[in-house]
């Protein structure tokens, strides 16, 4: 049984020990190391991934939409654990990406994990879950058009692990940051296409 993720910290850590044991790591590995009960878990991953360098391969953003699209619309029908297709859960990156990307996340990770903790819990509660998965649910409709300049998404990766986070530490003001933060992301579209 996997453990609750309860700070960046500790995924990071969990996907590191993960990928030192293989050459590609897939979505199903990831996924059975931190749970299928753990939406929050993986939207991080999905938006540590946008924010990282690993969003300049050509596909990650899309491949990340579709993830955190499918998270949310189960999210929104209040499920208690998620699905994915096997074409979605056998994607996979090479082992030494993961660890690099790994390796550039873990400082701001640890600076990170000091600052969060519960407040403002009504906004991560059952009620604010469903808002936030409404407001994933538009980044991820949007990244497959960022996906046209490289690292064009980064601003809505950390979105999206912003809200990860709040949900994480049940961080209500995190929450009022995400928000804060997805609001740039209609700039960066624009700014993309023109």
């Amino acid at each position: 049984m996997p453990e609750e993720i309860t700070s960046l910290t500790q995924l990071l850590y969990q996907l590191e020990t993960l990928a030192r044991k293989r050459d590609r790591v897939s979505l199903e590995m990831v996924m059975q190391r931190v749970g299928l009960r753990s939406f929050a878990p993986i939207l991080l991953l999905a938006g540590l991934v946008l924010f990282s360098p690993l969003s300049g391969l050509p596909g990650v953003p899309t491949l990340m939409a579709i993830l955190v699209l499918l998270v949310s619309i189960q999210m929104l029908a209040f499920r208690t654990h998620f699905w994915l297709p096997g074409w979605l859960l056998q994607r996979s990156i090479p082992q030494r990406k993961l660890l690099l990307a790994l390796h550039w996340l873990k400082k701001p990770a640890a600076v990170l994990d000091r600052w969060l903790s519960p407040r403002l819990e009504i906004l991560v509660s059952r009620v604010g879950s469903f808002v936030i998965a409404l407001v994933c649910c538009a980044i991820a409709l949007f990244l497959p058009l960022m996906e046209v300049v490289p690292f064009s998404a980064t601003i809505a990766g950390l979105a999206l692990a912003t809200f990860a986070l709040a949900m994480i530490a049940h961080d209500g003001l995190v929450v009022l940051i995400a928000i804060v933060i997805t609001g740039l992301v209609p700039g960066m579209i624009v700014n993309t296409l023109f």
